[in-house]
């Protein structure tokens, strides 16, 4: 691939534009200064301000075309599949961090190392959150457009009525599990309104282990990605303190195994005041607190098991876009992508669609500074870990998922699942 910096000199040199770019079907053979991209989801606010701003804007500063397709995210990689087997692939798409792993082992990606190192140090400073979360093996594939993570809301009131104080969260999960034990009702041996509730559907209950598993020190596997490391005390450790949460004399939650992450606001538990505590994501938490005000909802810092070094909470890097490398308009791509994680755009993507900043520079932006939620998931970015881009990490997750299932409804003990899961996974990894 030839230098992005003569995309500049060569801009003038271009030919004319086709209207509205390559249509997604003939994107293998884009006219000049054109590409085709394709975004994941279907969020209308999402599809507005990309189509109806964004897009329009790099167009008129840049004389290219783009064309734009939306796609929901249980059809992206079937679609992308199809059309890398049909060579109608777009030159730019987007997907999330867990499929990055899965589309280099396949070559389907164009490496981004070389373009990232002529972003300069400001801008690789303020992106240091985000870019780990888009790389294999060292080489950056994948450059987020935003940061994910989950964080613990609390209701303060609760916390209040509990003879605790809101103002000082729990610092440890040893401690949020005491707090806990003073905010769960009970009506007999059955919990009516939940202390704490941790996410315990098949890919929350992954997502949760994880951050448990590296607030005890502990990682899913190695750092070469080649050996499974949570069959270890560490993972013993965080998987008993999971299922204690939901199973025992002093358990403290209930909804096992329900998503209530996806539920709408007004069946939110904590707006429904089925919970006290709960772990969500920073639009929802938003969204819980635009509906209801009188609740003063907050968001705690990540805690950590008693003597570790910090809390981990998974995220990182959030979805992000990709350079397709049979892409005959590659330097066009990267322009679009840079223009796309640039400072102006990449706060007005997140701010339009609610979603933390990719960039450490945004904590001192008037998005961020009127939102103490968002300010609270900035501020603890530096906590967010992504999952291992491995290949086959979808299939690693849900088959951890389906093991961890059996601890936490007592069918067998946190050792045996932990060691079944590692025996599998292991398949998984050596292919």
């Amino acid at each position: 691939m030839k230098s992005r910096n003569a995309w500049w000199a060569g801009l003038a040199l271009l030919a004319g534009c086709g209207l509205g770019g390559a249509p997604a079907q003939d994107a293998a053979e884009p006219a000049d200064n054109a590409i085709a991209v394709w975004f994941p989801g279907t969020n209308q606010t999402e599809i507005d301000l990309v189509t109806k701003t964004i897009v329009p804007r790099f167009e008129k500063e840049t004389g290219a075309k783009v064309k734009v397709t939306f796609l929901d995210w249980p059809d992206l990689s079937t679609k992308l599949n199809a059309a890398f087997a049909a060579g109608t692939a777009p030159d730019v798409f987007g997907h999330g961090p867990a499929a990055v792993a899965d589309f280099v082992t396949n070559d389907r990606l164009e490496p981004l190392t070389a373009d990232v190192a002529t972003l300069s140090q400001k801008d690789r400073d303020d992106l240091a959150n985000a870019l780990p979360g888009g790389q294999v093996g060292g080489t950056q594939y994948l450059m987020p457009l935003s940061m994910q993570g989950n964080l613990i809301a609390y209701r303060a009131g609760d916390f209040t009525k509990a003879g605790l104080d809101p103002g000082k969260p729990p610092a440890t999960w040893e401690a949020v599990k005491e707090a806990a034990k003073k905010l769960t009702e009970r009506d007999g041996d059955k919990i009516t309104h939940a202390g704490l509730l941790l996410p315990s559907h098949p890919i929350g209950r992954q997502q949760t282990f994880a951050g448990l598993l590296g607030s005890a020190g502990g990682a899913q596997v190695s750092a070469d990605g080649k050996n499974v490391t949570f069959d270890s005390p560490a993972g013993i450790k965080a998987l008993d303190y999971f299922v204690s949460v939901y199973q025992g004399p002093d358990a403290v939650a209930n909804q096992l195994g329900v998503n209530y992450q996806d539920l709408p606001i007004a069946q939110q538990p904590l707006v429904t005041g089925d919970a006290s505590m709960t772990v969500l994501a920073p639009q929802i938490v938003q969204q819980v607190v635009k509906a209801k005000p009188e609740l003063d909802v907050r968001v705690m810092p990540v805690p950590a098991f008693e003597g570790a070094s910090q809390g981990v909470a998974v995220g990182g890097a959030g979805p992000g876009l990709m350079i397709n490398k049979d892409s005959r308009q590659k330097d066009l791509a990267w322009k679009f992508i840079s223009y796309m994680i640039s400072p102006a755009t990449s706060l007005e993507y997140t701010q339009g669609i609610g979603a933390i900043p990719a960039r450490v520079s945004a904590a001192g932006s008037a998005y961020v500074k009127a939102s103490p939620v968002i300010q609270a998931f900035v501020q603890q970015a530096g906590h967010f870990r992504p999952n291992p881009n491995v290949p086959g990490w979808t299939q690693i997750r849900d088959t951890m998922a389906k093991h961890l299932e059996q601890a936490l409804n007592k069918k067998v003990g946190s050792a045996q699942a932990l060691r079944e899961a590692a025996a599998d996974v292991k398949k998984i990894l050596n292919g």
